[in-house]
This record gives structure tokens, C-alpha cells and sequence, in this order.
């Protein structure tokens, strides 16, 4: 799979939450696309990610 252009390593059937959680990802702070649309967050611990995914994970910055 794919994480922001870079390979990683997946387990099987493991839903894009526990991915996230188990990476580090703070996902309160986060956007995800998968293969290149957006995953609502309401959504993550029913997607089941597979090998041929590709995820962009984005993080939310503030600023001014």
C-alpha cells in the first residue's frame, strides 16, 4: 500500500482507523483520501484497507 507516496507494510483486514491509530496519526487533526477520494471520518472503522490502496493523509495546520 501506499501512504503519501511512500510503500508501507499492511496487516490484513485492518480498517482505516486502526491503520491510522496504529501509525500515530492524530485523527482529530486529519483528512484521508483513499485511491483518491475523500473518506468521511464517520466512515474510517468500516473501510477496510487492502494492499493496492492509495491513502493521502493531510493534516489540518492553523495559522495566520
Amino acid at each position: 500500500m501506499r501512504v503519501n507516496g511512500k510503500e508501507v507494510s499492511l496487516d490484513n483486514n485492518q480498517s482505516l482507523m486502526q491503520f491510522l491509530v496504529a501509525n500515530q496519526f492524530d485523527v482529530a487533526t486529519l483528512a484521508v483520501a483513499r485511491n483518491g477520494e475523500i473518506v468521511p471520518k464517520a466512515n474510517y472503522d468500516t473501510v477496510i484497507l487492502c494492499e493496492a490502496d492509495s491513502l493521502e493523509v493531510v493534516r489540518f495546520v492553523g495559522g495566520g
